[in-house]
């Protein structure tokens, strides 16, 4: 696999986009390793793509996805902002926190870290900036608070690890609620520590008029969490269900809510939705198709035994297991990771006596870290993209959140019932 792992990194160097280093590094070997089988085994790859984008749980990414792009494109966003403002944004460090809580409660919309970067930073930068916060904390702040969206369901990242490893998608969102919320709190706590040192001026409180005003505008939004977790905990609901339910929501709450939908945005909503859809079904399918090939060379059989060494323990099992997902989501897109690495790891680590529910929590919260980290954090270059800020200034502030995230891993691996609380509970 040398020649695999060279390949990679030198198309990577050039810049090739990552679905391509990934097919091109594997036609590749099977042209120099497996001449005489290299036309079955493309054959077999095309397969095994498609085999990874057929998976019926994979109908709801693009409903969520969908839903998130409508709201974006509504008033959704910013009534919720205007809400948490109202109610917090006096505290010190309110303006910090109401971003972090938005970023929380927009993830239980949309899922997806960059579409929460985009919605909740474009907002809440220029007003951080004004209330005298330096422009690397509100980067940092913002991407890492992000990661939430990873973690709060719909979770992007836990749907591809309920495909990769056949482990209930319900579960997985139950298992991602308290850990996303002890984040928000660990955040918030950072942010107003460091207002109250850095004597950030706090905002003037809200009128009661002004609250109930705010709160009443903003109700509506909350109404989103309640279809996608309250139908899956119930019961009533399945996750793709929910995905659907939510859509139907974003449409009336835009149309007849808040009359802000348009049918320019709606089509717009519509090709975000295809765009994104559409990377992250290539990313899929490319991971199915490496997970095959490493299947078939009987790579996990020679690799994982010395790795975890004779009879391991479960600390040292989950500990390797969060280690080399943390470092490969720092350089590669973390739904590759997942899918890839997943099928490999799981039945090994579960078999250690894991628990699959637990483990999924663990490797979706290495995968959120991973997106926010150098040297490559996709959330990284989206603020690059979104606020047109220099690669070291977005990622100047990024230590004392990247250790709160550690902090939460190491708390999960201790304590798991903060990820098995809800599902246990469900069952």
């Amino acid at each position: 696999m040398k020649v695999f792992g060279i390949s990679l990194i030198v198309m990577l160097l050039f810049g090739f986009p990552f679905m391509i280093t990934l097919f091109g590094s594997i036609i590749l070997y099977l042209c120099i390793y497996m001449p005489d089988m290299a036309g079955t085994m493309l054959l077999t790859m095309v397969q095994q793509v498609i085999t990874g984008i057929t998976q019926p749980s994979l109908v709801c990414v693009p409903m969520f996805v969908l839903s998130a792009g409508i709201i974006t494109s509504g008033e959704s966003a910013g009534r919720l902002i205007r809400m948490l403002k109202a109610f917090i944004g006096h505290l010190p460090g309110g303006l910090a926190i109401t971003t972090t809580a938005g970023c929380t409660l927009f993830g239980a919309v949309s899922g997806s870290t960059q579409a929460t970067v985009a919605a909740i930073g474009g907002t809440m930068r220029p007003m951080l900036l004004e209330s005298g916060y330096k422009s690397p904390f509100t980067l940092g702040l913002i991407i890492n608070a992000s990661d939430i969206a990873f973690l709060i369901p719909p979770s992007i990242g836990f749907i591809v690890y309920g495909v990769a490893t056949n482990t209930s998608i319900g579960m997985l969102f139950l298992a991602g609620i308290l850990p996303g919320l002890m984040i928000l709190f660990l955040f918030s706590l950072y942010c107003y520590i460091y207002s109250k040192i850095k004597r950030i001026p706090v905002l003037p409180r809200a009128r009661r008029s002004e609250r109930l005003s705010a709160f009443f505008e903003g109700l509506p939004v909350m109404g989103f969490p309640l279809i996608i977790v309250g139908g899956i905990y119930t019961g009533l609901l399945s996750p793709t269900e929910a995905a659907a339910a939510a859509v139907l929501y974003a449409v009336i709450l835009e149309t007849l809510v808040y009359k802000s939908l348009t049918l320019h945005s709606l089509m717009k909503a519509f090709l975000q939705t295809g765009v994104i859809t559409g990377v992250v079904f290539i990313l899929v399918g490319a991971g199915q198709a490496f997970s095959f090939l490493i299947g078939f060379l009987q790579i996990p059989g020679k690799l994982l035994p010395p790795l975890f060494g004779t009879d391991p323990s479960m600390l040292r099992v989950i500990a390797i297991v969060v280690v080399v997902y943390f470092v490969a989501c720092m350089f590669v897109d973390p739904i590759v990771a997942i899918f890839i690495l997943s099928p490999v790891f799981a039945p090994y680590v579960v078999g250690a006596g894991v628990d699959p529910i637990l483990l999924g929590t663990l490797i979706t919260l290495q995968a959120a870290i991973g997106s926010a980290t150098p040297p490559f954090g996709c959330d990284i270059f989206t603020a690059q993209l979104i606020f047109r800020r220099p690669y070291l200034e977005v990622i100047g502030h990024a230590p004392p959140f990247l250790m709160i995230l550690i902090l939460t891993t190491i708390l999960l691996i201790i304590f798991p019932d903060i990820a098995l609380f809800l599902p246990r509970l469900a069952m």
